[in-house]
């Protein structure tokens, strides 16, 4: 199922973006990001999110991302964004004209961690899958949108019954660029229960 884009809502509208039926741009603006406190104790909180939103406990949400970025940090991706204090994201976030950062952020009561592998700074798209089992939260990536590698697997503490999921962009730096997703939708769980291992 395609996901009504004009349904999903911001937080923190940008000043640039369109809307279609099947994609969406947005073009960052220069020092915004979502990071708590974690190593230099700095925080910010203001990037564009733009969420669907459900209560169902078991699904995947996918998306294609293309993005234009030049400049350290500039990142977009998927996100599961509750509060302040309390979000995932994964994205391709560029480092130098050699590597980006393929990685994932999760933030739990206002602290955040960050995982990521160096990956060739050519890589201009990348899909990912976001899938909710419950309170956890598991994301991959795919260079070709078939076949995923598993990212990360984590825990929400403040996830209980409505999730809010989708896409994000943005520029911690003085930089811009235009990140565009296209190709999404929402189906059963892609992240199958583990066989043979209790409960399920």
């Amino acid at each position: 199922m395609k996901p009504d884009l004009k349904k999903m809502q911001w937080t923190r509208p940008p000043h640039s973006f369109t809307i279609g039926e099947d994609k969406v741009e947005i073009v960052t603006e220069p020092h915004t990001d979502l990071w708590q406190r974690t190593y230099y104790h700095f925080r910010n909180d203001n990037a564009p999110v733009l969420q669907a939103e459900s209560d169902e406990k078991f699904f995947s949400f996918t998306v294609r991302t293309e993005f234009a970025s030049t400049t350290r940090f500039d990142q977009c991706g998927v996100a599961v964004y509750l509060d302040c204090d309390n979000w995932v994201k994964a994205s391709v976030e560029y480092e130098n004209d050699r590597i980006q950062r393929l990685g994932s952020v999760v933030t739990n009561n206002g602290y955040s961690d960050w995982a990521s592998v160096d990956i060739d700074a050519s890589v201009k798209v990348m899909w990912f899958r976001l899938s909710r089992r419950e309170e956890d939260i598991c994301i991959e990536n795919s260079l070709d949108g078939v076949d995923f590698s598993q990212m990360r697997i984590c825990h929400l503490f403040s996830l209980k019954d409505t999730i809010k999921f989708g896409i994000y962009a943005c520029s911690p730096e003085e930089s811009s660029f235009r990140a565009t997703f296209t190709d999404m939708e929402v189906t059963e769980c892609k992240w199958l229960a583990h066989d043979g291992q209790q409960p399920d």
